[in-house]
């Protein structure tokens, strides 16, 4: 989530007029929508009576609305537990998530709450950190946990009072890092101050180096003056080479002695890249700015875009008009035509005259995978493709931009490093983004296939049921769910829920499943819905912005079998940052294996004939033992083997040979996916 989309270089003026361009600016983050057609899933597995077509009409539109008791509608998806947040995190933002263990620690604006979720249908709370600081990015790594700190008011001390003087050493702007050993006494060890603070950050545990892990750390805010901390600067590459601007910050921390992490380098990622165009405003949006202005509401032109100025503006600028001609009481019709006159040249004097648009100057997020040697970035305008296999000097191997995009926000692998997604928040994450007017390629997905060090575009997804103007939604976080075969994620739409797909074709991604909640308020726009939502050992955990913890587990349908989830329950990591992808492996287990044979099923891979056999063996070799087992499981990979040369799927035969081969073997098991 961001609050300011900071597109062009802002100069200084008066608090009144930056509160102005930042307000406005806020709104003028715009982009698009769409709805994907999807591919075909193929037939039903045998025995099942259940559709692959999803409810229509869909239950997700005309949902009433609430705080906790809004309506739902589920397709494919069980609710298990909903746990509200404890007293001193309500009413601020429910943010980011990261897993150790048995528990979940879920950041908020307030500080960060440790949940435990050995029973997913009851989680308790293990210990509430009041540390404030936004956003409270969150990530772990064995017994260090890392939390983001960009806001103005966060205190070394995790006080609550704030940071009232505008140069303070108590002010923290960066990455907290605690020692969770005792993960119920969480001891900050130490604070790693950077010029524009952490808005996210990404931990990267790097395979060849086990003495040490990187955080590379995107922050979206100002330089803050170097009379706070020394070396900051807010200029041009022009006018200051050093500039904290157009650079990312890389903090090697010791495992040793993390007491000692500190900034290693400053990599410049985003050199000679041009500012994107963007789409405009959406049609729903410019009927909103004249109905407004038709109303005598205050309307400014940002970067060419009309935008209303929100109340809160308008009325302490009103009054300070009221206050200079010492008058009392309401602003008078002259003060109103006085400001409207006003606008322009005080916005003009805000933005004043740059030049040529430069290209972004930070990443919102980014996403490693070590495995592959890969990280994906997106940055404001662009999409990048980074070789991390240096972690303290990170490539830019390729830059993509679309301007339907408005702010690229985040990325997310497929399993074999092969394809690379990335959502698009426009409107920041505070705005409806999701109407029904909405063009369906805006606040969407992108799709894209990594051939050598470039990227080829594909699709668009974008959760297809339209919500209210009182529900925030656009593209959020999420994560891959490990089905075996298949390229499957599950992610947050904020006020729109949560949506899984399979993009397994990138050409053609398919929603499977989903959760939706109405809007918080029906009578305005109020924050709240799924910031985050993530695949951990078997269940699904959302992070609610207003209403707290959601945990979900995949219901079985012919889009995802009961076999698919079970090959799925068998990866267990001991730990996950999303934004650090780990690889996942599947054990040789008969769940893996039927998850294969219902997939051909689906591919019309083999015949039904063929398949109903094969499922028969699989049945037979499961409920022998020692050397009949291992005899009729070899049996059984050599005639899949010879199926494989007439298939018309012929990969996923193989697979699911080499499976049962393995099975034959007595390769069976969970697999633990771990680095340490």
């Amino acid at each position: 989530m961001r609050f300011v989309h900071q597109t062009r270089r802002v100069k200084a003026g008066s608090s009144v007029s930056v509160a102005l361009v930042l307000a406005v600016c806020l709104a003028a983050a715009c982009a698009r929508t769409t709805t994907s057609s999807g591919g075909e899933i193929g037939p039903v597995p045998m025995g099942s009576t259940m559709s692959t077509m999803a409810p229509s009409p869909d239950p997700r539109v005309g949902l009433h609305a609430g705080l906790y008791n809004a309506g739902e509608a589920a397709w494919n998806l069980r609710l298990l537990s909903t746990t509200p947040p404890q007293d001193k995190f309500l009413g601020s933002t429910n943010s980011d998530l990261a897993f150790l263990g048995q528990y979940v620690i879920q950041g908020n604006y307030n500080g960060y709450q440790i949940w435990d979720i050995t029973d997913p249908r009851h989680p308790t709370l293990k210990v509430g950190n009041y540390c404030p600081a936004s956003q409270s990015d969150v990530s772990v790594y064995k017994n260090l946990l890392f939390v983001s700190a960009e806001g103005q008011a966060g205190r070394i001390d995790c006080g609550g009072e704030g940071v009232k003087d505008t140069v303070s050493t108590a002010r923290i702007r960066g990455i907290r890092i605690f020692d969770i050993s005792d993960i119920g006494h969480p001891r900050n060890i130490t604070n790693v101050q950077t010029c524009r603070g952490s808005h996210t950050h990404t931990v990267l545990v790097d395979p060849k180096d086990p003495e040490n892990v990187y955080v590379y750390v995107s922050g979206s805010a100002p330089a803050r003056s170097p009379n706070e901390l020394a070396g900051c600067s807010n200029a041009s590459p022009e006018q200051d080479p050093n500039t904290a601007r157009f650079r990312i910050e890389v903090i090697k921390v010791p495992l040793a002695h993390p007491e000692q992490a500190a900034i290693v380098s400053s990599p410049r990622i985003f050199n000679d890249l041009a500012a994107v165009e963007s789409h405009g405003s959406a049609p729903q949006d410019k009927a909103d700015v004249a109905a407004a202005k038709a109303r005598g509401a205050f309307i400014a032109d940002i970067f060419g875009q009309e935008q209303v100025v929100p109340n809160f503006i308008v009325t302490p600028m009103l009054d300070s008009l009221v206050k200079a001609r010492n008058g009392t009481g309401a602003a008078t019709a002259a003060d109103s035509a006085t400001l409207r006159a006003a606008l322009p040249g005080m916005i003009a004097k805000m933005i004043g005259t740059q030049g040529p648009r430069r290209g972004p100057t930070q990443c919102h997020d980014i996403t490693v995978f070590p495995a592959v040697g890969y990280a994906g970035g997106a940055c404001e305008g662009y999409g990048f493709l980074l070789d991390i296999r240096d972690p303290a000097h990170p490539v830019r191997l390729a830059a993509v931009s679309d301007t339907n995009f408005s702010y690229w926000h985040s990325a997310t692998f497929n399993n074999d490093g092969t394809k690379l997604l990335f959502s698009d928040e426009w409107g920041g994450g505070g705005q409806p983004k999701c109407r029904a007017t909405d063009p369906k390629e805006w606040g969407a997905d992108a799709i894209f296939t990594i051939s050598g060090n470039s990227l080829k575009f594909q699709s668009y997804y974008k959760m297809p049921a339209p919500q209210t103007s009182q529900e925030n939604c656009v593209a959020h976080n999420g994560s891959l769910i490990p089905i075996p075969g298949r390229d499957v994620m599950v992610q947050a739409w904020y006020q729109g829920g949560i949506s899984v797909f399979d993009w397994t074709d990138a050409a053609h991604p398919r929603e499977i499943a989903y959760f939706d909640r109405g809007p918080v308020d029906s009578t305005r726009m109020a924050m709240g819905g799924s910031w985050s939502v993530y695949w951990y050992n078997g269940v699904i955990v959302s992070s609610e912005i207003a209403r707290g913890l959601d945990v979900f587990e995949l219901a079985p349908s012919p889009l995802i079998s009961q076999n698919e989830i079970d090959a799925a329950k068998s990866v267990h990591l001991d730990y996950l940052n999303t934004q650090g992808q780990p690889k996942f492996v599947w054990p040789a287990t008969f769940s893996l294996a039927r998850a294969y044979v219902d997939q051909l099923e689906r591919s019309r891979g083999l015949s039904a004939t063929r398949l109903q056999s094969v499922r028969q063996s699989l049945t037979k070799a499961e409920s022998a033992s020692g050397t009949e087992r291992s005899r009729s499981l070899a049996e059984l990979a050599g005639q899949l083997d010879s199926d494989a040369t007439g298939s018309s799927d012929a990969a996923k035969v193989r697979v699911l040979s080499t499976t049962v081969r393995d099975l034959s073997a007595g390769r069976m098991g969970y697999i633990q996916i771990r680095t340490f």
